[in-house]
């Protein structure tokens, strides 16, 4: 559970910092952010998961989420690890597209070549880089939650839909709700996991709801502006499996905003104060 420090910042009287380690799962380098906050110098705080959508790397909610004031005030470790394996030999997608390789790992644990052996970010996100956290970090590990952006959002309620003892809140920026009824979802779930759809259903939170998976509440904001809204995230799937099933769902669809950070950081605030009374309630 060696971990080297890439970068360590001040912010908000607490501790910005950039690691890398050698990975199990993936057999690969991964580089993942942490902010600790000042509170932490007297006891282990709660802990916050992010995950990022395509394209993305720990960096880009690191330096554009403008989550560091409100975990500084609330006392909230933030973790955001990358959202693929990569490194020399790691298969990408054939045609160099954007939405299936390298940046869109999809959190799950592919099972069809060539992306089996390195593809595993279910297993990196859920058991790997927590006991990496556990081990490194004051951290208090009976209290997680998590989020996400976009595949990323789909990560978040997936896994807690299927860990709903481990995390005591879960909410989305522009989750794809329901992967295998979309053009990104199929890709990548066809890719990493092959042509049976019953195993897709896993990866799938209105699936998994559908049969009989359940989280207390969830919170999810999708921009009205969203030029993926209709076609990709769909999250009018998401609310009716949530009604059908009594889970609680705040899904907010705030005007004029649209996929972007801009969109993620005006309401990162919000999130995580929600988030932080469920983790201290």
């Amino acid at each position: 559970m060696t971990i080297e420090t890439v970068s360590l910042n001040r912010s908000h009287d607490g501790t910005q910092g950039v690691y890398k380690h050698a990975s199990r799962e993936t057999g690969t380098t991964m580089t993942f952010s942490v902010f600790v906050p000042p509170a932490a110098r007297e006891k282990p705080c709660p802990v916050v998961w992010y995950l990022s959508g395509l394209t993305c790397t720990h960096a880009n909610v690191t330096e554009k989420g403008e989550y560091r004031r409100a975990c500084a005030d609330l006392g909230l470790i933030f973790v955001a690890p990358d959202t693929s394996p990569r490194g020399d030999g790691v298969p990408g997608d054939p045609a160099n597209a954007y939405d299936f390789g390298l940046g869109a790992g999809f959190y799950v644990d592919a099972t069809q070549p060539p992306f089996a052996k390195n593809y595993r970010m279910w297993s990196y996100v859920t058991e790997e880089l927590p006991a990496v956290i556990g081990a490194n970090f004051p951290a208090d590990m009976t209290q997680q939650s998590i989020m996400g952006h976009s595949m990323g959002g789909h990560g978040a309620l997936t896994i807690a839909l299927r860990h709903p003892e481990r995390y005591r809140a879960a909410s989305a920026f522009s989750p794809i709700s329901a992967p295998s009824q979309v053009p990104w979802g199929v890709k990548a779930l066809s890719g990493y996991l092959g042509d049976d759809r019953k195993i897709w259903r896993r990866h799938d939170a209105v699936a998994l709801i559908e049969d009989g998976a359940r989280f207390p509440e969830f919170l999810v904001d999708v921009g009205d502006a969203d030029p993926f809204l209709a076609e990709q995230l769909r999250p009018g799937l998401l609310e009716n499996a949530c009604a059908d099933a009594g889970i609680e769902l705040t899904l907010r669809r705030p005007s004029g905003y649209d996929h972007s950070y801009y969109f993620i950081s005006t309401f990162m605030e919000d999130h995580l104060r929600w988030h932080a009374a469920r983790l201290k309630g």
